[in-house]
Order: C-alpha cells, then sequence, then structure tokens
C-alpha cells in the first residue's frame, strides 16, 4: 500500500511526523478520510481524535482541537490549537476539566460565555477519548 508524509504542528511544536496509509480527521462538515493521492484539500478540523493509521492494524491516536488540515500531494499538514499524544494526557486532569465544565453548562449563569464551557468540555472528552 502506498503511503504519505503526515505532519502534526502546533505554535510550540511538531507532535508527529511520519509515514502514514490514512488519517482521520473530524472536519466541520464530517469525518474525513485521507488516503494517498487525495485531492488537494484545506478544511478548518473540529475538536476531536484524529486516528493516523500508520501500517496494518497499527494507529497514531491524538486529541487535537482547532486548527486545520491541508491536503497537497502526498503530504497531509495539521495545523492545531493544541495536539496531545495518549501519553501526554494527564487523565484526571482532564475528568476534572470535564466534570467542570458540564457543571457550568448546567448551572446556566447568566455571564456564562457558553460557547467557552462548550469547548473546555468537548476538548476534555476528546483527551479522554484518545486515553481509552
Amino acid at each position: 500500500m502506498s503511503k504519505m508524509t503526515v505532519e502534526v504542528v502546533t505554535p510550540e511544536r511538531v507532535v508527529y511526523s511520519g509515514q502514514a496509509e490514512m488519517v482521520i480527521a473530524r472536519g466541520v462538515v464530517g469525518d474525513l478520510g485521507i488516503l494517498p493521492n487525495h485531492m488537494p484539500l484545506v478544511s478548518p478540523l473540529k475538536t476531536a481524535p484524529v486516528r493516523i493509521k500508520t501500517e496494518g492494524e497499527k494507529e497514531v491516536v491524538m486529541a487535537v482541537s482547532g486548527g486545520f488540515m491541508e491536503v497537497r500531494g502526498d503530504k497531509v499538514t495539521i495545523l492545531a490549537e493544541t495536539a496531545e499524544l495518549p501519553g501526554d494526557i494527564d487523565v484526571e486532569r482532564a475528568q476534572a476539566a470535564k466534570g467542570r465544565a458540564e457543571k457550568r453548562l448546567n448551572e446556566k449563569y447568566p455571564d456564562l460565555d457558553f460557547q467557552r464551557a462548550e469547548r473546555a468540555l468537548q476538548r476534555a472528552i476528546t483527551r479522554l477519548d484518545v486515553t481509552k
């Protein structure tokens, strides 16, 4: 099977760089499955796990929030606000953040920044998803 180069980059660092057979990410219009020789594409990404299938059944999964995916030739570049591999995630901290965000959303404070709380909840859920 042919391969493509995949890079996941945040403002701080290159989180992943390597060869892959497929990349699965959640764009604003739904899940995107990218195979080698995919047509050129730029898509905003939602906060969700990104799966990089490296070989056979092997895959790298990471929690990505915000950013874009660009596909050009045999290169996929994900420019993300944050991207974390499962080993980088503090599960207890993510569970606490999820609890705080859910509590905020349930209490319905009049001055609550609803979108900010929802984004925090989605980030926490994504982090927990990739550590399972």
